[in-house]
């Protein structure tokens, strides 16, 4: 079995914008946890952003390549610009990644950080697009798998191999 980065939203710890969680209550996942596979992650919390905080969306084209590269920028809804933890949560996970020799990751569907294939499209309106969020995007740039709660088949199987 392989060790994986897991968002800490969706093994239950109270981490989201919100201050709740995602728990996934897979029997077979749980299984994994148990057995010590996942590398928790949250990006933003990992860089010092609080939970709760203010919900926060990528502006511009692009989606987390694009904030990467300096061209997009994350907001929170009340304006603040939230740029720099973002990537900083990134590179933070990525080192988690290379540390504990994960070659996949289970993220958040949707999240400015995690969303893997679909994030909001910076309106805080509820529009989604198809993109991929902060620290998704530098994972995926560096060989990591990507899965979400919407792929949870896929991620089994693909662990298990």
């Amino acid at each position: 079995m392989k060790k994986f980065l897991l968002s800490s939203c969706l093994a239950g710890e109270n981490v989201r914008y919100d201050g709740g969680n995602n728990k996934i209550e897979n029997e077979t996942f749980r299984g994994l946890i148990d057995q010590g596979l996942a590398v928790f992650v949250c990006p933003e919390v990992d860089a010092g952003l609080p939970a709760p905080r203010r919900p926060c969306e990528i502006k511009g084209e692009g989606g987390g390549k694009a904030v990467l590269e300096g061209r997009g920028e994350v907001y929170g809804d009340d304006g603040q610009k939230l740029t720099e933890p973002f990537v900083k949560g990134a590179h933070m996970t990525l080192q988690k990644a290379l540390e504990h020799g994960c070659t996949a990751a289970m993220l958040k569907h949707r999240s400015p950080s995690c969303g893997s294939t679909l994030i909001y499209d910076g309106s805080f309106s509820g529009v989604k697009i198809n993109g991929r969020g902060v620290t998704a995007e530098l994972l995926a740039a560096n060989g990591v798998k990507l899965f979400s709660e919407e792929t949870l088949e896929d991620f089994l199987k693909y662990i298990e191999e």
